[in-house]
């Protein structure tokens, strides 16, 4: 069976482009005769809320959407990340940083003066530091006493794996992994990234489409070289447009014109905001 999921984070209230994503999910679900799933993502201890949450499950319902029970919250499922991180350990492909990002940054700086340091899709500078020159027993050392994130060694993971594809719309498209550098996999203080937490949940609430946002194309080749390794199933992907203000940035939760909320305070209609996002005019 098709399987659908929309997987916001609790961290401030849904706008326009959490609507569009929302509802094609649930209208791609429907014309497949398929699920749809909600899971929320809440590792960021620090931003997510529980109003935020809540917020989540009116703003849904007022639309028209309905979703299966029960919700998967991920900070109720920090074992499954464990886990999974354990099996990349295991295959020698995690190793830990120390530096911090001012650090980073200097580092960074240091190697532009010589020539352009490499940047992920997203502009953040690839790794610059030493940490898979760190010996085993200095590691032990300085995890027992420093803050640290756990990286993939995104060199010794491509060894492992040949080259990798997805299906997007009914195309084939190569993966490009060795964009994003060494990515983050974790932190000393939470057992999980996005990265790493998306792949898990995916398979384990049995998605087998994934409808977001074009913001998130380029993290797909990092998804697919992380469901190789950890053997779990390839989905089919569709990356829709973005929704942006006037300014061509895309919607921020900060924005409060184009808040699910605000809109519905003025009065605006679940089957307005079908029109606001483009559903009824073909333009997904």
């Amino acid at each position: 069976m098709n399987v659908f999921r929309f997987a916001p984070s609790p961290n401030g209230y849904l706008h326009l482009g959490h609507a569009l994503s929302a509802l094609l999910n649930a209208d791609m679900a429907r014309g497949l005769s398929g699920r749809l799933l909600l899971r929320i993502e809440d590792i960021d201890a620090a931003r997510c809320r529980p109003e935020f949450e809540a917020a989540i499950y009116e703003d849904l319902a007022w639309l028209g959407i309905a979703w299966e029970q029960p919700v998967r919250r991920q900070s109720a499922h920090l074992a499954d990340y464990r886990a999974a991180l354990a099996k990349l350990e295991a295959l020698g492909l995690v190793y830990p940083s120390f530096e911090s990002r001012t650090e980073m940054a200097q580092l960074v700086a240091q190697r532009d003066a010589n020539y352009p340091w490499p940047r992920d899709p997203d502009g953040v500078p690839h790794y610059p530091g030493a940490g898979k020159s760190i010996s085993a027993a200095e590691r032990t050392r300085r995890m027992a006493a420093e803050p640290y994130a756990l990286r993939l060694d995104l060199d010794a993971a491509l060894v492992r794996v040949g080259a990798l594809t997805w299906s997007e719309d009914g195309t084939t498209i190569p993966a490009d992994p060795a964009a994003w550098g060494d990515v983050v996999l974790a932190r000393k203080e939470t057992p999980t990234s996005y990265h790493l937490s998306v792949v898990v949940d995916d398979a384990l609430q049995g998605i087998t489409h994934v409808v977001r946002g074009r913001d998130l194309y380029p993290a797909t080749s990092v998804h697919r070289l992380l469901q190789t390794l950890l053997g779990l199933p390839a989905l089919v992907y569709r990356h829709h447009r973005l929704l942006l203000d006037t300014q061509g940035n895309k919607l921020a939760k900060s924005t409060r014109s184009t808040g699910l909320r605000e809109l519905r305070a003025q009065g605006v209609t679940p089957a307005e905001i079908r029109h606001q996002v483009g559903l009824d005019t073909g333009l997904d």
